[in-house]
């Protein structure tokens, strides 16, 4: 029923994957060090076209540099940590109130709502554009931060209700039946009882959410126009136009780009394993 442990597999088996699991993690990474090794080299070695072969130099501090100087990375970056925060607290938030409910309250279409949660999930983002670009412009959001801090709140409430409802129905009906009777109020019950017990996964779903709107990319195109407002992905975009033939500024974007949700996943790991393990045994 379960896959036979690769050390219980045969001679073959054991070869193919030594073999096979160092070229697969080389053509994985491929792409990235070939980012990172265009961030530093000099617009005449790209000229040379020497793309895959030692740099002539290194040009870290000056490709890097430059990234900021001459363009609106910092703005960027400011704009996607604007997005990006705000979004991730409401959605948890407003996902962990659900997913309680859902998970430990027996009401009339408790089945149906959750349902309706989970098929937000398969539905093709692609489809909502022009409706959700008319709704901002009826609002008043449309280019601003709040469309795109509002939209992602909606749109990844289904999969973090999933995600929470799931967690939270592992914990034991005892412990808040018995906070119930001694009287303790519902609100009390889910701050201090559900949450300390689910906090492992929140530090996951945090982590994925985060790492979900920091890379969004179709909707800061569609939702935002102006620099004022355009987070880094979009400013990546951007720069393609005004750095046309520069692809080590570019390289250098992207990487900067990337650094956030990479010290995030680091600085939570620890939390993110053990929410993603949470319930994986028993006893």
């Amino acid at each position: 029923m379960f896959p036979k442990p690769i050390k219980k597999s045969g001679r073959f088996a054991n070869i193919s994957y030594r073999v096979a699991l160092p070229i697969s993690i080389v053509l994985w990474l491929l792409p990235l060090i070939a980012v990172m090794i265009t961030s530093i080299r000099s617009i005449e070695d790209i000229n040379k076209g020497n793309y895959w072969g030692w740099p002539e130099s290194f040009n870290f501090i000056e490709n890097y540099t430059e990234v900021f100087v001459s363009t609106s990375m910092g703005q960027y970056l400011l704009n996607s940590l604007l997005i990006t925060l705000p979004a991730v607290a409401g959605a948890v938030a407003l996902s962990t109130l659900a997913g309680f409910a859902l998970a430990k309250y027996n009401f009339k279409g408790n089945v149906w709502i959750f349902a309706a949660f989970i098929g937000g999930n398969f539905v093709p983002f692609q489809i909502l554009m022009i409706p959700v670009r008319d709704l901002t412009i009826d609002l008043g959001l449309y280019d601003t931060h709040w469309a795109l801090i509002f939209f992602h709140i909606a749109f990844q409430a289904g999969f973090c209700t999933l995600f929470m409802r799931n967690f939270i129905v592992g914990i034991p009906d005892a412990l808040i039946e018995a906070a119930r009777v001694e009287g303790v109020s519902e609100w009390k019950i889910f701050w201090h009882i559900v949450l300390p017990l689910v906090r492992p996964a929140l530090a996951a779903l945090a982590v994925l959410v985060f790492t979900f709107i920091w890379n969004d990319f179709f909707w800061a195109l569609v939702l935002v126009q102006s620099d004022e407002v355009r987070p880094v992905t979009a400013g990546l975009s951007s720069l393609q136009g005004q750095w046309l033939s520069s692809w080590q500024f570019m390289s250098a974007g992207a990487v900067v780009a990337a650094v956030p949700p990479v010290l995030l996943f680091f600085t939570m790991q620890r939390h993110f394993i053990t929410g993603l393990t949470l319930g994986a045994t028993k006893g």
